[in-house]
C-alpha cells in the first residue's frame, strides 16, 4: 500500500525561518504507512503467522507505521529527545490514542511504530521532554514541534487546514430595543431614544426639523408592517382568521365549502295588450316605487328615480350558465293575462285539492307544454266579492300536457257548445287546496251565489333577485391582479344538475321541464356567482368563467374566482402556479355581473309593481306568489362551528341504512327501506320507498331517485328500486251508541276518525299513510281508544282484525298485526278500492 501523506501548510513561513537556523529544528511532515510482517512486535508476529489470509489479518498491519519528517537533519542533542516518552500521541473519539514504539531514526526523519490504528477523527503527535512536562524538547522549536494528522487520509475529505485571518472584530452588543413596540408612537419614541444616544449634541425635537420628519416616516413604516405581520399571524388560524377569504380557504382544507348566500326566485306574471316576443335581456322588474308607474321606459327619468330608490330588482332567469348562448325569446299572449276556469255548467264547481288537470274557458292554442300557469281565487267563496279573495290560495302548475284541438276542430263542452282547453300539469304540481270556480250559495245563511271565483294566470316567468351592471376591471401589469367589482352584493344563484334526453349532463340554473313548485326550492351549497369577466389583448378576446375554487382548474383554463368580503365587496382572484390561467401583461378587463342577493330578495305577494322596458304592449307585471329561496351569507361564525365537524358527515352509502338515509334526502319521498343481497355475481340492494302524498313510484320517479342516489352508491352495488309493500288491513267494530246520539252522526265522526285522509283543519285520520312506516305493527288497542273517544260512543269491540282476505285469528287474538322488513300498513276504506283496506262498523243503540 502506497504511503499516506499528511501535511499542514499552515506555518509555511515559520518552516522557512527554522530551515534558516540549522541550530533550530522543527517537524516538517508526517507519513502514514502500512506496517511490514517482520516490522511487527514478537508477541505480534506469531499472531500474525497464526491468522489465516484475509482481510482479518490484513488489518494487523494497516496504518501502523508513522514516518516524521524533520526541517533540518537531526543532531545528537535531537535524536536524545525522540525517545518513546518525548513522543506523545493525543486526539481520537471512538478508538483512543496509540502508544508509539521507535522503530529507526534517520538523519531527517524517525519511524514510529503504533500500537494500533486510529479512527477517523484527528489525531496530534507532539514532541514533548516527558509524560509529565509538555514543553517542546531543547533546540526544537516552540510552534512547530508538533503536527495533527489523520489515520485516514485517503477517505475523501475536503479538510483545508489553513487557518483564516485571527484578528476577528469585536463583536457588537445590540441596543436595548423594547420588542412590544408594535404601534407608531412606540415606534417614535425608541427611535428618537436611539438617536439621542448615538448623537447626544442633536436636541431638535420640532416637527419641521428634517431629522423628526424622517424619524416618523421609519415610524409610520414600522407601523405599517407591523400591522401586516399582526394580520397574517391573525389570517393564520381558522379560529382567529377575520376576513371571509381567509375563512373560506382554511374551510376548503377539511373539504367544508364555505358559501356565500343565494338570490331569491318568484313567478312573475307580465301583462300585454297585444301579443309580443321579447328577449329576456329587455326586461326587468322592480318592486313597488310610490308615484312610478307600471311600466318605466328605459333611459327616462323615472328609471333615473327607480335606480336611486331602494326598491329590489327581478330578472328573467334563463336556464342555462353560458352567457354566450342566445335565450330563447319570451313569449307573452294578451289572451293569456286572465283565463276563467270552465264549470262544466254547474253551480257548485271546484277544483278539489291534489287535482293535476282543469278545463279552460275558452279556446288558446298559444298553451303550450312546459308554460308555467297561476291558478288563483279571485273572488272570496264565502263573500263573492274580488276584495276578499285570499291571497294565499295561488299555486304555480308548469302545463304537460294541452288540448285546444279534437281532431282538427277547437275543443267544445259538447253540452253548451263552448270552447275549452284541457291542461294537465304533473303530481308535483297538484293542488294543495281547494279551488272554488262556482258556488250556488246559500240565501237563507246569507251567502251569495259565486261565479268566476278563480282564474288562471298566463304570461308567467321565472324571476330572480338581482341587477345586471357593468364595469372596467382595469389592466393587468404583470404583478398581482386583484381586481374589485364596484357595486355589491354579488347576484349568486343556484344551480342544479340536469340530464338531457342524449344522457349528457349538464349544470343549469333549473331545469326547464322540471314541476313549477320544485324550481323555487334553492340549496345555497350550489349557488355559483353571477359575473362574466372579458379580457381583451390586441386581438384576442377571453371570456372568463367563475368558479368555487382553483384546485381542479389547468394551467390554461380562464378560470377566476369571486372572494366575497363580510362588507359585501368583492375582489376577483385569477389563476396561478398552475391552477388557472394568470392574466397577461397589459390584458385589459371588463366585467358583467349583478347584484342583489340574500333575504332582501324575499318579497312578499304582488310586492313587484313595475316593468322596465321599452315596448309598448307591456302594460304590468306582478309576482302573484312571494319570492323564495333568499338566503344570507354564511358568516364566519358559522363556518367557525360546522367546518371542524363537516367531515364527519356520510357522504357515501355503504349499508342498507345509509340507501335509506339517503333516499329519504330526497324531496317527495317520506319512507325509505332498503336490503342487501349477493344476486349471484355481486351485491344488489334492493330500495323500497314509499312517495309522500299520492305518490306513485313510477319511471320517472325512479330515474329521480337513481340520480339522487348515485352519488352516494358504494361501487359494486347494483340498486333496484321498487314501491312499497302495502298490506291491507281488514277491520269490523260493533259499537254500542248513547242513547241520545243518532247513529248515522256517530257513523260519520266514526268514518272520520279511522280514515286514511287529512280533514280540512289539517288533523289526520288514524290510518293515514304518514301514520305508519316499513316494518311497524299494527296494534289493536289504539284503535279501540281512538273509537271510543269519539262522542257518542258508549262501547266498542273489535270482531274482525287482520290481513284483508286471511282466515287467521291471531291478529285478533293478539291484538297485532306484525309487518315485515318491506311492508307498510294500508287501511283507506275506500269502496272503489277494497284492495287498500276494508273498515265495517256495526253499531246498536243510539237514535
Amino acid at each position: 500500500m502506497d504511503p499516506l501523506l499528511f501535511r499542514c501548510a499552515d506555518a509555511d513561513a515559520r518552516r522557512v525561518a527554522v530551515a534558516a537556523s540549522p541550530q533550530l529544528n522543527a517537524v516538517d511532515w508526517l507519513e502514514v504507512a502500512d506496517l511490514q510482517p517482520a516490522e511487527l512486535p514478537a508477541d505480534e508476529q506469531a499472531a500474525y503467522a497464526a491468522s489465516p489470509p484475509g482481510p482479518g489479518r490484513d488489518r494487523m498491519l494497516w496504518q501502523r507505521k508513522l514516518v516524521v519528517h524533520f526541517v533540518n537533519p537531526l543532531t545528537a542533542t535531537h535524536q536524545l529527545a525522540l525517545s518513546p516518552t518525548g513522543i506523545l500521541v493525543s486526539g481520537g473519539e471512538r478508538i483512543p490514542a496509540p502508544t508509539v514504539a521507535v522503530m529507526s531514526t534517520g538523519s531527517e526523519s524517525v519511524t514510529l511504530r503504533t500500537s494500533w490504528a486510529g479512527d477517523t477523527s484527528p489525531y496530534r503527535l507532539d514532541l514533548v521532554r516527558s509524560a509529565v512536562d509538555e514543553r517542546p524538547p531543547a533546540g526544537f522549536d516552540p510552534l512547530l514541534h508538533g503536527i495533527d494528522f489523520s489515520f485516514k487520509v485517503d477517505c475523501p475529505s475536503d479538510l483545508d487546514c489553513r487557518r483564516g485571518h485571527v484578528c476577528l472584530p469585536h463583536p457588537r452588543t445590540d441596543p436595548g430595543i423594547d420588542r412590544l413596540a408594535k404601534d407608531y408612537a412606540t415606534f417614535r419614541r425608541l427611535i428618537l431614544d436611539r438617536v439621542s444616544l448615538l448623537n447626544p449634541e442633536w436636541g431638535d425635537r420640532t416637527p419641521a426639523d428634517l431629522g423628526v420628519t424622517l424619524v416618523e416616516l421609519f415610524a409610520h413604516i414600522g407601523d405599517r408592517l407591523s400591522y401586516q405581520q399582526d394580520a397574517i399571524a391573525t389570517e393564520a388560524y381558522l379560529s382567529t382568521a377575520r376576513l371571509r377569504r381567509s375563512v373560506r380557504r382554511h374551510a376548503r382544507l377539511v373539504d367544508y365549502a364555505m358559501h356565500d348566500g343565494c338570490n331569491a326566485r318568484t313567478w312573475v306574471q307580465v301583462r300585454v295588450s297585444a301579443d309580443v316576443a321579447l328577449a329576456p335581456g329587455v326586461l326587468t322588474f322592480l318592486t313597488r316605487v310610490p308615484d312610478l308607474p307600471d311600466r318605466v321606459v328605459p333611459g327616462s327619468r323615472e328609471e333615473a328615480v327607480a335606480s336611486s330608490s331602494a326598491a329590489q330588482w327581478f330578472e328573467p332567469m334563463v336556464a342555462s350558465l353560458e352567457r354566450t348562448v342566445a335565450p330563447s325569446p319570451l313569449r307573452f299572449f294578451a289572451a293569456h293575462n286572465a283565463i276563467g276556469l270552465h264549470d262544466w255548467g254547474l253551480p257548485d264547481f271546484a277544483l278539489a285539492p291534489g287535482t293535476c288537470q282543469a278545463a279552460l274557458a275558452g279556446h288558446f292554442p298559444d298553451l303550450a307544454v312546459g308554460d308555467v300557469v297561476v291558478l288563483a281565487q279571485t273572488r272570496s267563496p264565502v263573500t263573492g266579492l274580488e276584495a276578499d279573495a285570499d291571497p294565499t290560495v295561488r299555486h304555480p302548475v308548469r302545463l304537460v300536457t294541452v288540448e285546444a284541438f279534437d281532431g282538427g276542430a277547437r275543443l267544445t263542452d259538447p253540452l253548451t257548445g263552448d270552447d275549452v282547453t284541457r291542461v294537465a300539469w304533473a303530481a308535483e304540481d297538484a293542488l294543495p287546496f281547494g279551488l272554488c270556480v262556482t258556488s250556488s250559495g246559500d240565501l237563507a245563511a246569507g251567502l251569495p251565489a259565486v261565479a268566476g271565483g278563480a282564474e288562471a294566470w298566463g304570461n308567467t316567468v321565472l324571476a330572480d333577485h338581482g341587477r345586471t351592471l357593468a364595469s372596467p376591471l382595469g389592466q393587468a401589469t404583470g404583478g398581482r391582479f386583484l381586481p374589485e367589482l364596484d357595486e355589491g352584493p354579488l347576484s349568486q344563484a343556484a344551480t342544479v344538475p340536469v340530464r338531457h334526453a342524449d344522457g349528457d349532463r349538464e349544470w343549469m340554473r333549473f331545469d326547464p321541464a322540471s314541476p313549477a313548485a320544485e324550481v323555487l326550492r334553492t340549496d345555497p351549497a350550489s349557488a355559483r356567482p353571477e359575473l362574466w369577466p372579458h379580457s381583451t389583448l390586441d386581438a384576442d378576446t377571453t371570456d372568463w368563467t367563475a368558479v368555487p375554487d382553483l384546485l381542479d382548474s389547468g394551467p390554461e383554463d380562464p378560470h377566476v374566482v369571486a372572494e366575497v368580503e363580510a362588507d359585501g365587496s368583492c375582489r376577483l382572484r385569477f389563476g396561478a402556479h398552475g391552477h388557472g390561467r394568470p392574466p397577461r401583461t397589459a390584458e385589459v378587463f371588463t366585467a358583467s355581473y349583478r347584484v342583489g342577493n340574500g333575504e332582501a330578495g324575499n318579497v312578499g305577494t304582488d310586492a313587484i309593481a313595475h316593468v322596465i322596458s321599452s315596448d309598448g304592449r307591456v302594460l304590468s307585471a306582478r309576482n302573484p306568489l312571494p319570492a323564495r329561496g333568499g338566503t344570507p351569507p354564511e358568516t364566519i361564525a358559522q363556518v367557525r362551528r360546522r367546518a371542524p365537524e363537516a367531515f364527519r358527515t356520510q357522504r357515501r352509502a355503504v349499508t342498507p341504512a345509509d340507501y335509506e338515509r339517503v333516499a329519504v334526502e330526497m324531496p317527495g319521498v317520506q319512507r325509505a327501506a332498503a336490503e342487501l343481497r349477493w344476486t349471484g355475481s355481486w351485491h344488489t340492494v334492493f330500495l323500497i320507498v314509499d312517495p309522500a302524498g299520492d305518490g306513485v313510484v313510477d319511471r320517472t320517479f325512479e330515474e329521480r331517485l337513481r340520480e339522487h342516489v348515485e352519488p352516494f352508491r358504494t361501487v359494486g352495488h347494483d340498486l333496484e328500486v321498487d314501491g312499497p309493500r302495502f298490506v291491507a288491513i281488514e277491520l269490523e267494530l260493533e259499537v254500542c251508541v248513547e242513547p241520545e246520539h243518532f247513529r248515522a252522526e256517530v257513523r260519520r265522526r266514526l268514518e272520520s276518525r279511522l280514515s286514511a285522509a287529512e280533514a280540512p283543519d289539517g288533523s289526520r285520520g288514524l290510518f293515514h299513510p304518514a301514520s305508519f312506516t316499513f316494518g311497524q305493527a299494527v296494534h289493536l288497542s289504539p284503535i279501540l281508544a281512538a273509537a271510543s273517544a269519539v262522542p257518542g260512543v258508549e262501547s266498542v269491540h273489535a270482531t274482525v282484525f287482520g290481513r284483508l282476505g286471511s282466515p287467521s285469528p291471531l291478529g285478533l287474538q293478539d291484538g297485532r298485526l306484525p309487518m315485515g322488513r318491506l311492508e307498510v300498513a294500508r287501511l283507506e276504506s275506500d269502496p272503489d278500492f277494497p284492495e287498500h283496506g276494508v273498515l265495517r262498523l256495526v253499531l246498536h243503540g243510539g237514535k
